[in-house]
């Protein structure tokens, strides 16, 4: 069965991490400088699994004071590493590595490809580009740029605050920033799909009176399951599922310990095994979530896959069962074991990803 991951920030993990993606998995692990963050995806790895293509993402962050993830200040030089990630994946689009899936027509193309495919090891896995926090648009009138580069996807919070909003460890208080509404403003006028992960609660509701256009959580669970600010509560859930959009559920072992309640400001990130071991989460957990948006939605067609693969910390900080991204063709197994029926299935392991960016891309 193909998978549609909903969330891999492939770019960051290559440069920062110094991997060559690709490369086959073995290898990539043999040569790793971080064998701490055992790698689960290269290019290769996802044709195998049967990976057709992910919403693949930049993120760089600016410097805050107390943020849990380290990043660069000032503004220019959030910026240009931004566009230094982007011109990774523009390398990769011209060895035919990927595809960049920049219109409806054109991820439709890559979807019958992929279905019809005999042998997928020389295809081009599908890259659908999408900005993880807004820290690299340097102003509103700015995101015009990105999206002339491919981007079609932005979330305005990451780590701490951004320019334009609050963003996980922040609590779930704080709201839009001044230049807020108008990057929402001009994300409805170039037409560019809102992710309400990594944002705070009071954000993401004050962005749905001004945003008009689609929406998705590339990478969130329901807090209702796991607690924390991570999560989304019920009513974000609704949001999502009411403007026909996925709620991708991540991989990330913290955000589907039932026990959780990470502070996200301030608690080790992204794993702690004084915490929990690793044996402690599993795929079910994971198809939890999956099937939590589900019964609030009463169809198959608003959950998928958000694996956030390789940027939850790896393996290591996986669901006990994964080793590799061949091992997501495992929540399929546990969908029929809940007696979900195979349309169902295809529709959470890639279907809806796929309904959505064909119907909301521009043609």
């Amino acid at each position: 069965m193909l998978i549609f991951d909903g969330d891999f920030p492939m770019g960051p993990i290559a440069l920062d991490l110094r991997r060559n993606l690709t490369l086959p998995i073995d290898e990539v692990r043999r040569r790793d400088r971080h064998p701490e963050d055992v790698a689960m995806a290269s290019l290769p790895e996802m044709r195998r699994a049967g990976i057709a293509g992910a919403l693949m993402k930049i993120a760089s962050d600016m410097q805050r004071e107390g943020a849990t993830i380290k990043g660069d200040n000032p503004t220019h030089r959030t910026y240009a590493i931004g566009r230094g990630q982007t011109a990774y994946y523009e390398a990769l689009e011209l060895a035919g590595e990927i595809r960049v899936l920049r219109t409806s027509g054109e991820f439709r193309a890559h979807m019958r490809d992929w279905e019809a495919a005999t042998d997928r090891r020389s295809l081009p896995v599908g890259a659908v580009l999408g900005l993880e926090g807004a820290d690299s648009v340097v102003a509103p009138a700015q995101l015009e740029e990105w999206w002339d580069a491919g981007f079609r996807v932005l979330s305005l919070g990451h780590y701490g605050v951004s320019p334009y909003a609050h963003g996980t460890g922040t609590g779930t208080d704080g709201g839009l920033l001044p230049r807020g509404p108008e990057l929402l403003r001009e994300m409805d006028r170039l037409g560019m799909i809102l992710d309400v992960t990594h944002t705070s609660d009071a954000s993401v509701r004050e962005a749905l009176a001004i945003f008009q256009g689609p929406l998705l959580a590339s990478h969130s669970n329901a807090r209702a399951i796991c607690p924390g600010e991570r999560q989304l509560p019920d009513d974000l859930l609704q949001a999502v599922i009411d403007r026909d959009g996925v709620v991708g559920a991540s991989m990330d072992t913290w955000m589907l310990y039932p026990r959780g309640n990470v502070d996200w400001g301030t608690d080790h990130w992204p794993n702690n095994r004084t915490v929990f071991a690793r044996e402690d989460v599993t795929l079910g957990d994971l198809v939890d979530h999956m099937d939590y948006v589900c019964q609030m939605a009463g169809d198959s067609l608003h959950a998928g896959i958000g694996g956030d693969t390789d940027g939850q910390g790896g393996r290591e900080c996986a669901p006990l069962e994964i080793d590799t991204v061949a091992d997501y063709q495992l929540v399929a197994d546990i969908l029929r074991g809940r007696g979900y029926t195979e349309p169902d299935v295809e529709n959470l392991m890639y279907r809806n990803w796929q309904r959505l960016f064909e119907r909301a891309l521009p043609s």
